[in-house]
């Protein structure tokens, strides 16, 4: 058994080589992401199982890293030291009590472009001593990637969340219908019977989980609509509508009811039935070690406030 007051012989270093060839797949890969010569992290890796006594990954010259079923239950827990690491670093550094260091954060591509440049700017303003590390993908992906500990959050609809994560409201956004300008629901202020569009053409924002919850609301209001075009791509789907190439359902709403090529939008509210709200959550798994400038962020974006005590 080792004793609790004994010193591992492996090092930071070496973890963060492991952890890096893990994440990237290749020895090239992970040298490029750390600043190392491959030469380096190869012998950083093999350092790491020596002191180990196992071996962790498989080096093959075609097909890159493939770990081992001990490399795999090392990964999780070297991942745990290093954020722990981390954030002892940035503790230090912001003098005990500042927020410091670096927070990876996933976002669903549709809310990207409305909901994150005010937030990303409004965090990094107030603590500049943060580090956002962001990407964007599908919710499947992003569920992976939070559920491994690639990312620490995630911005995302509250539609199809896992049972293990858990979550902080930043907003609600109410369905709407987008329309062309000629469209002849289009006139006039008042809200949109859905059902009205039943044999008007669809443009479905096929990007789950936005796509199930357009058909959800469709099939609410008593009628499966007729897909004509399909996109994953946000704008994309608004062109098409601006072009008179159908109408969609959407959650976000831009300060502008304009296309990329300037066309005129109209979006209007939902009536006959009103289709429930969703809310736009950050969420994070329930196992996760929160660091103390994550959990900075997850009380900004929920509240736009300086925290003030563990949530």
């Amino acid at each position: 058994m080792t004793r609790p007051d004994s010193v591992p012989n492996f090092t930071m270093r070496q973890l963060a080589a492991f952890v890096a060839v893990a994440e990237t797949g290749t020895i090239a890969g992970a040298a490029e992401r750390l600043h190392l010569s491959q030469s380096a992290l190869s012998a950083a890796l093999t350092d790491l199982e020596k002191s180990l006594q196992t071996q962790l990954a498989v080096r093959r010259r075609a097909r890159g890293v493939q770990l081992t079923a001990m490399g795999e239950a090392v990964l999780a827990r070297a991942r745990v030291l290093l954020h722990q690491a981390s954030e002892l670093q940035a503790d230090a550094v912001g003098e005990g009590g500042g927020v410091a260091g670096p927070v990876a954060i996933g976002c669903y591509p549709a809310l990207g472009p409305t909901v994150l440049p005010a937030l990303l700017a409004g965090f990094t303003h107030r603590f500049p001593r943060a580090r956002v590390e962001f990407r964007e993908d599908t919710q499947n992906r992003l569920r992976t990637q939070l559920d491994n500990g690639e990312l620490d959050l995630a911005i995302v609809y509250d539609l199809e969340l896992s049972a293990e994560w858990r979550k902080a409201t930043l907003m609600t956004r109410e369905p709407t219908v987008l329309l062309d300008a000629n469209h002849r629901l289009a006139g006039g202020d008042g809200p949109v019977r859905l059902a009205d569009l039943r044999d008007d053409p669809m443009v479905l924002l096929d990007a789950p989980p936005s796509s199930n919850h357009a058909m959800e609301v469709c099939r609410g209001a008593g009628f499966a609509p007729r897909v004509a075009y399909r996109t994953s791509n946000y704008e994309t789907a608004r062109a098409f509508v601006g072009r008179g190439l159908g109408w969609t359902l959407l959650l976000q709403r831009p300060p502008l009811d304009v296309t990329y090529e300037n066309l005129p939008l109209v979006v209007r509210p939902l009536v006959d039935p009103v289709p429930d709200s969703v809310d736009v959550v950050v969420a994070w798994h329930q196992d996760s070690m929160l660091s103390r400038v994550t959990r900075a962020f997850i009380h900004f974006a929920s509240t736009g406030r300086t925290p003030t005590a563990r949530p």
